[in-house]
This record gives C-alpha cells, structure tokens and sequence, in this order.
C-alpha cells in the first residue's frame, strides 16, 4: 500500500519474444529469469499483491514451482499493458495503481518503485514513468535508446527514438540535457480502463513506441527522474552481463 493506496504489481509474461524467444525461461544463475524478477518484487514492500500475467501454461508451471501466483491473459495481446487490463476487466486483480515491472527486469529495486511511485496519490495522473539523465553520445544517438521531454512540471510532452531535443541552439549559461526514459510503468485504476480503449496511433506504430499512444489521446503521463538503471534482457548476450553484474552483488 501507499498512502492508502493499494498497489499491485503485475509482470506481463509472454514466452515467445521475437528478439530472444523464451528469454523468460532461460536460466540466470542455475533460476529462470522470471524467477529473479519475482524475487526482486517480492522486496518491494508496497506491493499489495504480486502476479503474472502469462499467455502459456508452460511458463505458468515455472512460476508455481518457485511459489508465484499467475493468470493466464490472451495469447493476442501485443503488449505488456493489454495484460494488466484483461486482468482488471476480468477483475482477477483490483487496485488503485498498476504497476507494470517487466519480466526482463530482474535489476529492478524497491527505492526505483518509490521514485515511481512517489506523487501516485496525489497528482491524478493517468500514468506515472521515469527518466534517467544520459551523457554519452551513444546513447543520446542511439535509436535503442527513447529520449524523452517534460513540461517545467515533470509531464512528458514527448518521447522519441530520435535526439530529443535537437539543440539549435544552447540557451546561454545553459548545458545540453538528455533524459533515457526508463519503461517502467505505474497506471491509476482509471488511466488503465482509459488505455484499454485507445486505439494505435500512427506516432505510435511510427516510433514503435506505445507510450506515444498515452500523449496522443491526451492522457496525463508524469514523468519522474531516478538514478538507477532498470537494465533489461533483451538480447541472449545480455544474459551474460547480468550474470556479472550478480556476481559483483
């Protein structure tokens, strides 16, 4: 809970990735990587509940082995938020925020949460998400990398692949400023029934970026800074980073 505010945490689970098929299944450290996410969430003391959201049973045989709590979500969801609302519909799961933690994300910690979380009940946001500042050209380059812009009151006003912005000119005494956004995602009870019936935006399918249909169709995103690195698993060679950077742990 937060402030009074029930808080479930749910982590879209869907085995067949197209960049590495079955990633959440493949082991970390002798556990299946779905497993160092739970066990992560689990430490999250906020969370009134923790739950997956999958579309196999196979991987909902895993979760129960090492003691998770699954429902099983259409296998024609195309992404992680169409899960959280199938389950609000079906009222499997009730909240007042949503947290959507990402089942290749086993970096992620409780003090991120709390930087997500920390205006949840208060500024009646649709939708709360971070951004973390960059300072390397590859990454203010890099098309695997979102950028994103706020207003002076933390609100997105944009996210993009691109360079964002793109520096004209620097206002005097002033220095370029970059923000990664982190895909860590918080919705209000209401900003999810509010996203399960918005349509694809052209932005969105563009940038292939689904936050950009949030903006499109005028929903409140507040966007919070953090210093931490979610540090995901997309790819098969990043299974071996995390294992180093467990062993430093």
């Amino acid at each position: 809970m937060w402030n009074a505010k029930t808080v479930a945490c749910v982590i879209p689970a869907r085995l067949e990735s197209s960049r590495f098929p079955r990633k959440i299944l493949a082991l970390l450290k002798g556990k299946p990587l779905i497993e160092w996410v739970w066990m992560a969430a689990q430490k999250v003391k906020c969370f009134d509940e923790v739950v997956f959201a999958v579309d196999s049973e196979e991987t909902a045989e895993v979760i129960k082995s090492f003691g998770g709590k699954s429902f099983m979500t259409s296998i024609a969801c195309p992404v992680g938020t169409d899960r959280l609302a199938e389950l609000q519909r079906t009222g499997l799961v009730k909240a007042d925020v949503w947290v959507n933690w990402q089942a290749d994300g086993p970096f992620i910690n409780e003090k991120t949460i709390h930087d997500l979380l920390q205006t949840c009940d208060k500024d009646g946001a649709d939708v709360w998400t971070l951004k973390r500042r960059i300072f390397t050209e590859e990454d203010i380059c890099s098309p695997d990398v979102s950028k994103v812009v706020c207003d002076e009151k933390g609100r997105a006003m944009y996210f993009s692949r691109a360079t964002l912005p793109f520096y004209r000119k620097v206002p005097d005494g002033k220095e370029k400023i970059y923000f990664k956004h982190v895909g860590l995602y918080a919705y209000s009870d209401e900003g999810l029934k509010k996203i399960s019936t918005l349509s694809p935006c052209d932005l969105e399918v563009i940038e292939n970026l689904e936050q950009l249909r949030f903006l499109y169709h005028g929903l409140f995103v507040q966007v919070h800074e953090t210093e931490y690195e979610t540090l995901e698993v997309d790819l098969p060679e990043h299974m071996i980073r995390a294992e180093r950077i467990m062993d430093v742990k």
